[in-house]
C-alpha cells in the first residue's frame, strides 16, 4: 500500500505540484490532511489497494482508486482492477466507461423485492421486510464497478472514507444513480 501509494503520489505531483494529495495511508499517518480537503483548490484521493485483506487473501477483488478534486466537487474518477483487467473512468457531465466504452445509463427495478443490494456489514445481511441484502466484495473498487455495470442496484456501507467512496459515487451519479448519507444529504468527498 505505501509504496504504491508513493508512486501514484508522484506521478500525480508531476501533473500538478501545487495539488492537495491525500492518500489512504497518508491520511492513516496525518489525519488532518482529510481535513484539508474542503479548502483544497485542487486534490487527489488516492487508494493504492482497495480491498487489501482481499489481495492478501488471493482474490482478484482488488482494486486501484482515484478521484480528482476540484474546490471539494469530485470532476474525475478512476478505478483499475488490475486482476479483472478493467478500467471504469468517469468525469462529471460525460458518463462512464468501461475499458474505454461508455455504460448504459442504470435502470433500476421498480419492486423492492427485485432490488439487488449489498452490504459491507455483515450485521445488515439477510431479508428485511421484502428486502434481501447481500455482502459485498469487501472491495468498494468492485462493489462501484459491479453498481454502474448494472449487476446490483443498491450498495449500504457503514463507512465513508472518500479514497473508498469519491471515485465510485461520481461514476454512480454520472450513471444517473444518486449516493447519499443515511439523513439523506448528497455525499460529498470533504
Amino acid at each position: 500500500d505505501h509504496e504504491a501509494e508513493e508512486l501514484i503520489e508522484r506521478a500525480l505531483q508531476g501533473h500538478d505540484p501545487q495539488a492537495l494529495i491525500v492518500g489512504e495511508e497518508a491520511a492513516s499517518a496525518n489525519p488532518d490532511l482529510i481535513r484539508q480537503l474542503a479548502g483544497a483548490e485542487h486534490a487527489y484521493l488516492v487508494d493504492p489497494v482497495d480491498g487489501t485483506k482481499n489481495f492478501v487473501h488471493g482474490s482478484a477483488n482488488h482494486a486501484v482508486m482515484v478521484a480528482e478534486l476540484r474546490r471539494g466537487e469530485t470532476v474525475r474518477a478512476w478505478i483499475w482492477q488490475p486482476e479483472h483487467q478493467r478500467s471504469y473512468v468517469a468525469e462529471r457531465g460525460a458518463g462512464c466507461l468501461r475499458n474505454g466504452q461508455r455504460l448504459p445509463p442504470l435502470v433500476p427495478p421498480t419492486e423492492p423485492e427485485d432490488l439487488r443490494v449489498l452490504t459491507s456489514r455483515p450485521g445488515w445481511e439477510g431479508t428485511h421486510q421484502s428486502l434481501t441484502i447481500q455482502p459485498s466484495a469487501w472491495c468498494c473498487g468492485v462493489d462501484y464497478a459491479w453498481l454502474v455495470e448494472g449487476n446490483v442496484d443498491a450498495i449500504i456501507y457503514s463507512r465513508s472514507l472518500p479514497w473508498d467512496h469519491a471515485p465510485g459515487a461520481l461514476m454512480v451519479e454520472e450513471m444517473g444513480g444518486i449516493v447519499r448519507y443515511r439523513d439523506g444529504s448528497p455525499f460529498t468527498p470533504s
